[in-house]
């Protein structure tokens, strides 16, 4: 029945209603301050659903507002619950006070109520109260009493209580005893208030008649109706002790296996007792027994089983005897012996002694060589000791058995130090025992070496890599080479031994260091001159002979920056020269309306180097605007900046380096000139200097300076003339104004021409370099010889340098006649094979040892027959008449008696057996074993021979000076040979030498050095006093090591009256003393008796000992133990460990023996004390069996017994309180929480509540909470152990998706201990970001003429929002393309955000598209991000080739541009090759369809013209004729490299003229007219220009026949002596008097390189200038002539024409292909001479006449000369049509290495000849 406890107000009544409102309204604050408690009381064991109370009325909850209240319990364990509906509590399970509180007085449960909406929390209290559910209980179902029969009447035993788990009334108990005449029950009353039953003896026991008795004790509680419990209570009556024990048989035997394991059983042996009780109750032990047997048995003290403790060993001993002792309680005992016999078992493996071992042995030792002797024995018996030997492993080895167990080791094969440089063999050895034992040793072999290998390269083929420019003596590479081989057959040294370094008779490049295998460099190297060279280099042992191999080493030169580019177009002004016209550059047209990006030229330029080095950029530093213009950094095209304006200057000149991409960067500058104008004849007045007004006063000027120099030709060629006849006339000398062609021309000692000279050309610059004169080489320099391979003896001291040779036969201290190097090393390595020679000729002949051991053998013999002579002799009887008939033997019988003898010796060869005491000194002598074996003393003084044993310790010694064997170590024999009758010490006395070993046998016999000995020297022995007279008690056996005689022989006993000693004779015949009780004891008249024991051994003098006897008398049991204490207390911590004494209780008994002794147990306790705590029987300490809990039961109340051996007893009191210590963390529970929270939720929101708890008291269960970590929560105290987490800012779900908080509960103990729980919360999203892409921009390319709706690229942006939220849609943002709507042209998919192309794109109208895209998510509101979006077309062939010049005819128009559209001019003279025109195309495409091809498609002649593949370029292919039409027309086909191609025709027509005016006559111009009032000074400057002209041909025709004359001389004699010292200190003065032969001589510049030998000089004239300059030095006394001999052959024809001047070398030069030009890349097979001939510049002088004046004359004068000014729009190599708009077919790519030919370059080196004569001749006509 649920009982409230309702709350009154209490207040007075009346009147005072104001002060009653008050107190009710501060009763109620009160209340919600302190929060609603209630409390219920309920019985126990009340069943799950029984009522406790109305909590939700009690409350104040209406059933209405339950649903929304939500009303909870917070209890751990759930014993309620709360129905939903109407909000009553009801029990949820069975509840037992006796498991929730225990032994409590009171018993209550408390939990707490959670109300919500608002949170409210209620205290609610259930109190359990008790029933009398539970009965009392014994601990025991039985209680056992041992009383002696002599226990007086009246003594009173304490039986254990009884424990009732309930409380209160119903734990009340009383006791009742079942009805026995013997016993009685009485209830003393303890201090607790409790009622301790005890039983009282009535009357006396008599075992004989009752030995036991059975009663019931019964407890009662005080419940209602009362429960009960019983126990049975059993008392045994025990005897005295009158009786022994007595053992079943006097002698056990027993049979036990060696390898039996420990612990087994061996024997049991049984004694009998025929007392009761604990004088009945038998222990075994050992008697006097011996150490030993200790520790290799143990007997049962309760069962006599005698196990094995020790391992058992055959071998030390096979035979075990000692005695037991039986005794029982009272202290009686017997005796018995025990024989253990132990059986042989295979337990030892074989063991292995290597008694010699040769190491090292060589590998080439021949087969069968002895390498090792072993020694096997095996210590088993019987087949266990039979022995069988073999080897495992690979090695050349073999296993020989010899005598005596031993066993040779010999090389079964040969031997390679190569493949293994030690040999490891295991030897197993394996007995016949079942299982079969082996045991193994390695042998481990060390071979040495032979000279057998030759070294290995690492590598067959090395590559190294050295940068040009290195500084001589730079390491290039280390080569590697291993020998095999070790020591000085493995040492390697190195060097050359040929290749392509250098070549026969030169120094090499590399040298090679002899001992690392080093290569260096010898001097620095180019890689322009050398990129790679191999070298040989060999590798040599220094073994004798020694062995060698080569390996092949190649050599790459790297490249470096050390050449600066070459600008091959524009040309420089150097090497262009000058223009009559003025123009001295190349020049370059652009037209007026180009816009930017307008192609202008194309700068060339090469680099000498290689790789990166040749990488070129070209930078634009110099411009006239510098706005303008803009060149291409990888390129080098020249392009405009921006569109050409009205303002800019007509000629622009422009300044370009170009930069090479090495470190560091070299540089060079190209200038080039440009022309803004639309059109040739526009950028011509441009050109021209002066204006058309003044050619009148040029003409005069031009006739002023022809007639000046006509007069100055005839003068020179007049003087000439004079000067040569006049040379002529003078034989003495030639004049000194020629002194230049004579002999002292040279600067230079010992100078000299090759015999070749004249057939070289001459380049236009050359240097002179005189290296210093090189020191000289020996001969045998390179290369060096091998460096000689010495042993580090003779590097360090030469020792090895003095020993003789092994083959000398010089004496000692003698050095050989030839001491080197490899005679050492074939010493050293010889000394060996040497001695082994050595000791083998000696063994072959005999050695002194050898016949020495025979004649001691026979000397043996003989002394052993004369002994058994002499005692023959002195015998009488039988053996009287047996020594009269061998006297009477003759020496032939003798002799076959020694024979016999020796024969015997031999069989048992090596066998010594000696004899001697144990305790000797060291050093003591034992056998003479030099003289027994027949060795000799030098022999033993051999380090090889030794003493050995299988002992750890080496007991004999051979003396090397005597040859005796000595005692090395005190021996004692019962320490080497316990219980072994003959003791036999075996030894082996090894001879290395001879590979020999000899067995020696030591018996030590016994000397009388122990005493007997008891085990204890104090016995004691215990008797009841009732012990009957003539009681026998065996006495432990006294001990004596020695044997024989010198063993234990006798005992005698004194002492006292009432004992005597009697012997008695073992089953192995020893002695056993038996003490005989010889009157009867009184324990108060004698408690004790002193006895002296002697025992005596048979020696000479003889030893006793003696042992202490102390027999001690026992008592009666008359005394009960008595506590000291009638109540203990203790207090303890709860944390005190388990296993701690926490107390400890004594009590003390008076009696004697086992009377007295007290064991100690708990009487009353209840069953959770008794499995906490431990009472240990014999101390009375009281452990810890299991830990504490100060929650669980703060004290403990324990009563303890205390009873002896006669059934006497005590009891006491135990208290132990226990104390509380911080041991409990707090524990966190989660009331209620959040598991998800929007990222926008305000501060302050309560996502969790929290409730704390601690079991701990005090301070200890005080608990303070916090949060771990930054997180954006806090935590906030609610109402008593209650918290709630709330939030402390803002969230963001992108930063943090979850959160695991993590609060921490941490209490108030010391130390402190905390507890955690993690709150998981995930954060929901809030649409705040927009989408990101995932590149900032975007960029595709896409072939144009795309088919509709292709795929063009795919972007993609991801939102950091999630779900809906970060859904992404993508669109294009609003644009228009050429007018057109951006859609059109390009969609997107709103899903993918993939981009397709909606329409064919064309590349020639659009090449790139920007648009923007929209990614936009699908949040409320939605968020959006925009990306640019570039797509690049890419270009397809769909345009043809456009021809720009020819233009067609549609285009050309009509006019002066109409007539000379497509028409070129051809001179009739001219060469093949020669440059006719070029068409120019363009293709609208880009890259590689825009690269053009041309070819001839059709021609009038189809032989006479052929056009440039890539150029365009029309030459002609042969020389045209005088049968060929005067007019062409050329079809040529351009087509570009698409796929597929496509092509377009241009038509030019070619006419043959020899000038324009006939060009002019066959096209009909009208140019005639104009040119008719000029004629008559055209004509004088035209026979002006051929009188120059004649006056120069004879004046060079002169020059030509002196040259030759001389030439002709220089083929008769020697040009230069090599020790000539012409030309030194000779001024330029005095090579030629005339100015104009100084000017010609001073032109050139001549590059000469003379090294010390001058005939390895080079000095390469042409053949025009040389041979007739440079003559030799005529003989001091004959005149040097100037026109020679007067040899007619050697003159040259007057008539003949002037030899032409030998064009420059054009090795120097690049072809036609590699020249800069409008086209870039040209024709490799075109060649001609560059810059071309006159012709071209008289055609452009026409042109310009022909402009300028409406009219051209053929006659007129059109000026020579041989400028670079770039020619017409049609003609020049040099020109660049400015209009084209893209050049893209010719491409150049700079840094490129690719290598210029100079193919082409020879080619117009032959061309150039004949054109330089057509310029000459050209010029003529047109001064005509």
């Amino acid at each position: 029945m649920a009982v409230r406890q309702r709350r009154q107000r209490r207040g007075p009544g009346g009147g005072r209603a104001l002060l009653a409102a008050l107190l009710l309204l501060l009763l109620c604050v009160w209340c919600r301050a302190a929060g609603e408690r209630l409390r219920y009381a309920i019985p126990e064991e009340l069943g799950r659903g029984s009522l406790v109370g109305p909590l939700a009325r009690d409350l104040g909850l209406s059933a209405d507002e339950l649903p929304a209240r939500k009303l909870r319990l917070s209890e751990e364990k759930q014993y309620f619950t709360v129905n939903e509906e109407n909000g009553n509590l009801y029990v949820n399970e069975r509840l037992d006070r006796e498991e929730m509180c225990g032994e409590s007085a009171t018993c209550s449960v408390s939990f707490e109520v959670l109300v919500h909406n608002p949170l409210n929390i209620f205290r609610v209290e259930v109190g359990i109260e008790d029933v009398n559910d539970n009965s009392p209980v014994f601990s025991k179902a039985a209680l056992e009493l041992e009383i002696t029969e002599l226990t007086v009447p009246g003594t009173r035993f304490p039986l254990e209580m009884a424990r009732d788990a309930d409380a209160g009334s119903n734990s009340q108990l009383t006791y009742q005893l079942s009805s026995n005449p013997s016993f009685s029950l009485i209830l003393d009353e303890n201090l607790g208030g409790k009622k301790q039953p005890e039983l009282v003896l009535e009357k006396a026991l008599d075992r004989e008649k009752q030995s036991s008795f059975e009663f019931v004790l019964t407890a009662v509680d005080g419940g209602d109706p009362a429960r009960s419990g019983t126990v049975e209570i059993r008392i045994n009556v025990t005897d005295a002790n009158d009786n022994q024990p007595v053992f079943s048989q006097r002698l056990y035997e027993a049979r036990a296996a060696e390898n039996l394991p420990a612990g087994s059983l061996v024997l049991q042996v049984v004694a009998t007792d025929a007392d009761a009780g604990s004088n009945g109750r038998v222990s075994y032990s050992f008697g006097n027994v011996p150490d030993a047997i200790r520790r290799l048995f143990t007997v049962d003290s309760d069962s006599g089983e005698i196990r094995l403790v020790g391992p058992l060993d055959f071998e030390e001993k096979n035979k075990y005897i000692f005695g037991l002792e039986a005794r029982d309680g009272g202290g009686l005992t017997g005796h018995c012996e025990v024989q253990i016999d132990v059986t042989d078992e295979n337990d030892n493996a074989p063991e292995i002694i290597i008694l010699s071992l040769s190491s090292p042995v060589s590998e080439d030792a021949p087969t069968g060589t002895v390498v090792a002797v072993l020694k096997v024995r095996d210590r088993d018996s019987d087949e266990n000791g039979e022995v069988s030997c073999s080897l495992s492993g690979e090695a050349p080895l073999s296993i020989v058995a010899s005598s005596g167990g031993s066993y040779k080791v010999v090389t079964s094969g040969a031997l390679d130090r190569e493949q293994a440089s030690e040999q490891r063999v295991t030897v197993v050895a394996r007995d016949r025992g079942r299982p079969a034992l082996w045991s193994s040793r390695e042998l481990v072999l060390e071979v040495s070496d032979v000279n057998d290998n030759a070294p290995v390269f690492e590598e067959a083929a090395y590559s190294a890599y050295v940068a040009e420019n290195n500084a001589a003596g730079a390491l290039v590479l280390r080569v590697q080479a291993r020998d095999a081989d070790a020591g000085a057959n493995g040492r390697v040294s190195y060097w050359l031994a040929g290749g392509s370094a250098g070549a026969a008779g030169a120094a090499p490049l590399v040298s090679v260091e002899a001992r690392s295998g080093a290569l260096y460099a010898q001097r620095s190297l180019d890689y322009e001159q050398c990129r790679e060279f191999t070298v040989a280099v060999r590798a040599q042992d220094g073994g004798s002979p020694a062995r060698s191999s080569t390996a092949t080493v190649r050599v790459f030169v790297l490249d470096r920056n050390d050449n600066a580019p070459r600008v091959l177009w524009p040309a420089v002004a150097a090497a262009a020269g000058e223009a009559p016209g003025g123009a001295a550059a190349p020049f370059e047209v652009v037209p007026r309306s180009a816009e930017a990006g307008y192609l202008v030229a194309k700068v060339v330029a090469v680099d000498a180097d290689a790789g990166r080095n040749a990488w070129l950029s070209y930078e634009l530093v110099q411009a006239s605007e510098p706005a303008l213009f803009r060149v291409g950094l990888h390129s080098g095209e020249v392009r405009t900046a921006r569109a050409v304006g009205e303002r800019d200057a007509a000629k622009q000149r422009l300044v370009a380096v170009v930069k090479d991409h090495g470190q560091p960067a070299l540089s060079a500058t190209a200038t080039l000139h440009v022309v803004l104008a639309e059109s040739l004849q526009e950028a011509l007045p441009e050109l021209s200097e002066r204006p058309a007004g003044a050619e009148a006063a040029a003409a005069a000027e031009l006739q002023f300076y022809l007639v000046l120099a006509l007069a100055l030709l005839s003068a020179l060629l007049v003087l000439s003339v004079a000067l040569a006849v006049l040379a002529r006339l003078r034989r003495a000398g030639p004049p000194a104004v020629l002194r230049c062609l004579g002999a002292q021309r040279f600067s230079l000692a010992g100078a000299a021409f090759p015999a070749d000279f004249c057939e070289g050309t001459l380049p236009y610059s050359y240097n002179l370099c005189v290296p210093p004169p090189a020191r000289a080489l020996p001969e045998a320099a390179w290369p060096p010889p091998p460096v000689p391979i010495l042993s580090a003896e003779e590097l360090l001291g030469g020792d090895s340098l003095d020993k003789p040779s092994p083959n000398s036969t010089a004496v000692t201290g003698e050095s050989p006649a030839n001491p080197d190097a490899p005679q050492c090393r074939e010493e050293a390595a010889g000394a060996a094979v040497d001695r082994e020679e050595r000791e083998e000729a000696r063994s072959a002949t005999g050695s002194p040892a050898r016949c020495g051991s025979a004649r001691s053998v026979v000397r043996s013999v003989s002394e052993l027959a004369a002994g058994l002579d002499r005692r023959c002799c002195g015998a009488g009887g039988s053996a009287g008449e047996m020594c009269a008939a061998g006297r009477r033997w003759g020496r032939r019988q003798r002799a076959l008696l020694w024979a016999v003898l020796l024969a015997a010796w031999e069989a048992a060869w090596g066998q010594l057996r000696y004899s001697v005491p144990e305790e000797m000194p060291k050093g003591s002598f034992v056998g003479d074993v030099a003289k027994d074996l027949g060795l000799q003393l030098a022999e033993i003084n051999e380090p090889g021979v030794r003493i050995v044993s299988q002992r750890t310790v080496q007991y004999f010694a051979l003396h090397g000076k005597t040859g005796h064997l000595v005692t090395a170590e005190r021996i004692d024999r019962e320490q080497l040979c316990e219980s072994v009758q003959q003791c036999v010490l075996r030894c082996e006395l090894i001879v290395e030498g001879e590979m020999k070993f000899y067995e020696i046998e030591v018996e030590i016999t016994d000397i009388n050095d122990n005493a007997p000995s008891f085990k204890e020297t104090e016995l004691e022995q215990r008797m009841s006093e009732t012990s009957p007279v003539g009681s026998r008690f065996p006495l432990s056996e006294a001990h004596d090591p020695d044997s024989g005689r010198n063993s234990l022989q006798s005992y005698e006993l004194s002492g006292d009256e009432h004992f005597s000693l009697a012997v008695q004779a073992g089953p192995g015949g020893d002695q056993r003393p038996e003490l005989v009780l010889a009157k009867a004891l009184d324990r108060e008249e004698a408690a004790f008796h002193e006895l002296v024991l002697r025992a005596s051994d048979g020696g000479d003098p003889a030893r006793t000992g003696t042992a202490q006897i102390r027999v001690t008398v026992l008592d009666a049991n008359d005394n009960a133990p008595v506590f000291s204490q009638a109540e203990y207390t203790v207090r303890v911590p709860e944390d005190v460990p388990v296993g701690s004494t926490l107390i400890t209780v004594t009590a003390k008994d008076n009696d004697e023996g086992g009377f007295g002794n007290v064991k100690y147990s708990f009487k009353k306790v209840t069953e959770k004390a008794s499995k906490t705590f431990h009472l240990d029987s014999e101390t009375g300490a009281v452990t810890l069996s299991r830990s504490l809990d100060f929650e669980e039961g703060d004290s403990y109340k324990l009563e303890v017994q205390a009873q002896d051996d006669g059934g006497l007893s005590d009891t006491a009191e135990v208290t132990i309180t226990v104390t509380d210590i911080n041991d409990n963390v707090p524990v966190i529970s989660m009331r209620s929480a959040l598991s998800e929270i929007s990222e926008d939720a305000p501060s302050g929101t309560v996502v969790a509540l929290l409730h704390v708890h601690d079991k701990d008291s005090g301070k200890n269960g005080e608990v303070r909470c916090s949060l771990d970590g930054d997180l954006p929560f806090r935590l906030q105290s609610s109402h008593g152990s209650y918290y709630s987490v709330v939030t402390a800012r803002e969230l963001d779900r992108e930063q943090v998706s979850e959160y695991n908080v993590t609060v921490r509960a941490a209490d108030g103990g010391s130390p402190a201990l905390q507890s955690s729980a993690v709150l998981a919360l995930q954060v929901l999203d809030v649409n705040d970001n927009a989408p990101v892409f995932l590149e900032e921009r975007y960029s595709a390319r896409l072939a144009e003429n795309n088919a509709a709706g292709a795929l063009v690229l795919t972007v993609r942006a991801t939102d950091a929002d999630w779900g809906q939220n970060a859904r992404v849609r993508y669109r294009l943002a609003e644009g228009r393309v050429r007018g057109a709507p951006l859609s059109s042209y390009v969609s997107v998919q709103a899903e993918t955000g993939a981009l397709y192309a909606l329409r064919s794109l064309d590349y020639e109208q659009l090449r790139e598209l920007q648009l923007c895209v929209r990614a936009e998510d699908g949040g409320a509101p939605a968020l959006s991000s925009n990306v640019s979006v570039r797509l690049l077309i890419v270009d397809e062939n769909d345009n043809a080739p456009q021809v720009l010049y020819p233009a067609p005819a549609a285009a050309a128009g009509s006019g002066a541009a109409a007539a000379w559209s497509g028409v070129e001019l051809a001179p009739r003279w001219a060469e093949a090759g020669a440059l006719v025109a070029k068409v120019v195309a363009v293709d609208a495409d880009a890259g590689q369809n825009a690269w053009l091809s041309y070819e001839l498609a059709k021609a009038t002649e189809p032989g006479l013209f052929r056009v440039g593949l890539h150029s365009g370029e029309v030459r002609t292919a042969r020389s045209p004729l005088a049968r060929d039409a005067a007019r062409h027309v050329l079809l040529v086909l351009v087509r570009d490299h698409g796929r597929p191609a496509l092509s377009a025709t241009a038509t030019l027509s070619v006419v043959l003229a020899e000038s324009v005016a006939e060009l002019l006559a066959e096209l009909g111009s009208a140019a005639h007219e104009a040119a008719a009032p000029g004629e008559p000074a055209a004509s004088l400057t035209r026979w002006l220009v051929l009188a120059v002209a004649a006056v120069s041909c004879l004046f060079v025709a002169f020059l030509l026949l002196l040259l030759a004359l001389r030439l002709r001389r220089c083929h008769r004699q020697q040009l230069l002596p090599p020790d000539s010292g012409a030309l030194r200190g000779v001024p330029v003065s005095h090579f030629v008097g005339i100015d104009g032969v100084r000017a010609f001589l001073q032109s050139y510049s001549h590059d000469v390189s003379l090294t010390a030998d001058s005939r390895k000089s080079h000095l390469r004239f042409s053949a025009a200038s040389c041979c007739d300059t440079l003559p030799a030095r005529p003989p001091p006394d004959e005149p040097a002539p100037l026109l020679g001999d007067g040899d007619p052959a050697g003159a040259l024809p007057a008539d003949s024409a002037p030899l032409p001047q030998a064009q420059p070398n054009t090795d120097w030069r690049f072809s036609q292909t590699q020249r800069p030009g409008t086209s870039g890349s040209q024709n490799g097979e075109e060649a001609g001479a560059w810059p071309n001939n006159q012709f071209d510049t008289e055609m452009l002088q026409a042109m310009i006449l022909a402009s300028a004046n409406e009219a051209a004359d053929g006659n007129s004068t059109l000026g020579g000369g041989n400028g670079t000014m770039g020619l017409s729009a049609r003609y020049g190599p040099q020109f660049t049509l400015q209009h084209v708009p893209d050049y893209r077919q010719n491409v150049y790519i700079p840094g490129s290495n690719a290598t210029l030919t100079n193919a082409a370059g020879k080619r117009d080196a032959k061309n150039a000849a004949p054109a330089g004569g057509n310029k000459k001749k050209s010029g003529k006509k047109e001064k005509k």
